[in-house]
């Protein structure tokens, strides 16, 4: 089964902050853009990768 989240911010973002990001899980990677500007492209990163990055900012 295949999964998509769509894009979402973080929940600890506030409606007024003008410093986002947005991310989209898919079963093949994760994929980042800036919320501000969401049509200048996007960075796809592996799954591994995103849970090493997660995990350093614990």
């Amino acid at each position: 089964m295949s999964y998509d989240t769509g894009w979402f911010k973080s929940t600890k973002s506030s409606a007024s902050s003008n410093a986002c990001v947005e991310v989209r899980l898919t079963d093949q990677a994760v994929t980042v853009r800036d919320s501000k500007a969401p049509d200048d492209g996007h960075v796809q990163i592996s799954h591994s990768a995103w849970r090493k990055f997660l995990t350093s900012l614990r």
